[in-house]
């Protein structure tokens, strides 16, 4: 008997991240100017980069995060957060910081910590989240697994660096 309980599952396309992160950027420039954006990497970069450039801010940071590990199944698992890489902004005042998605909120607590001053903003974000944002788009539930474009097909594929080389790769 299967005791995994079965996600719903939603597809974004990048055309969809496109709009979602314009309509971001929409609801940031009520907030009047910044010193500029740091962006939640990887998730981050592309709706940052999109914000950016619709919000004219030119000065752009990244936080290097790492919680997801990749195992068996059609998706990534959250692993225990770690920052790879911090920006040296102080603790975030007149900082946007951007993520794409908030599912726990165990991510954004730690950042918290960090940048305790920034605006953190995500395009996307699930209840356990929600209440460590403070600007966000689109609240899906819980149990919805969100496959964004970067996953490059309609499902799960595990990344280049976790599959066996192809022979044509690097032979002569």
């Amino acid at each position: 008997m299967n005791t995994t309980p079965t996600l719903k599952r939603l597809f974004i396309s990048w055309e969809q991240l496109h709009r979602d992160a314009r309509a971001l950027a929409g609801k940031l420039q009520e907030i009047g100017t910044c010193a500029g954006i740091v962006a939640v990497a990887r998730g981050g970069l592309v709706p940052a980069t999109i914000i950016a450039r619709e919000l004219g801010i030119a000065m752009f940071e990244t936080i290097i995060v790492e919680g997801y590990h990749y195992g068996a199944g059609d998706h990534a698992a959250q692993a225990e957060p770690k920052i790879l890489k911090s920006p040296a902004i102080g603790d975030g005042a007149g900082w946007l910081m951007i993520d794409d998605l908030v599912t726990t909120g165990r991510t954004a607590e730690m950042l918290r910590k960090l940048l305790p001053k920034a605006h953190f903003a995500a395009v996307y974000t699930k209840p356990m989240g929600k209440p460590l944002i403070d600007t966000f788009v689109t609240e899906v539930s819980q149990d919805t697994w969100i496959y964004l474009p970067w996953y490059d097909e309609l499902q799960f594929k595990h990344p280049i660096s976790m599959q066996p080389l192809s022979s044509g790769i690097g032979k002569q």
